[in-house]
């Protein structure tokens, strides 16, 4: 029997230290729970140089830890070999999305399919708001529509 190769993702925000490490933090947990690990490589990254080398968002972070999500990460941005390595890049708004397909649309091999990640979302909500000027409710918010979206990714990309 063939090995199989695993599937990978790229979630993308802004700065790397809200929407994107809790995407990344919810879809390690649901391919854990799933007994998925060894087929999946899950990162997150940014579009921008803001944050690179910081940690998640504390309120981020606080979310995760309430709901016993491990949340290990610094802020790195979206490479060039990105674009040729991951499978998928997931990203929360229209302008990551406008500066992804710009980036993409300068490397010749690339095979991540670029897309919304509330694209997936059951509800139809296809952005998934950066919650760094909000307060704790809106990154729940964030948590809950990150699930909501992963376990519809997951089960697509399965």
């Amino acid at each position: 029997m063939a090995e199989q190769v695993p599937k990978s993702v790229l979630f993308v925000c802004l700065g790397n230290i809200c929407p994107s490490p809790i995407a990344e933090a919810v879809l390690r947990k649901l391919v854990t729970e799933q007994k998925l690990s060894d087929h999946w490589r899950i990162e997150s990254a940014a579009t921008s140089t803001y944050e690179i080398g910081n940690p998640p968002d504390y309120r981020g972070q606080s979310c995760m830890k309430k709901h016993d999500i491990p949340m290990n990460h610094t802020a790195q941005q979206v490479t060039k070999e990105n674009f040729a390595t991951f499978d998928y890049i997931l990203c929360m708004d229209e302008c990551n999305l406008r500066d992804l397909n710009r980036k993409s649309n300068q490397i010749k091999n690339c095979k991540a399919k670029i897309e919304l990640l509330g694209s997936y979302d059951p509800q139809n909500q296809l952005i998934i708001e950066d919650p760094y000027y909000g307060n704790e409710s809106d990154f729940e918010t964030v948590y809950q529509h990150c699930v909501s979206c992963c376990r519809a990714f997951l089960e697509k990309a399965c």
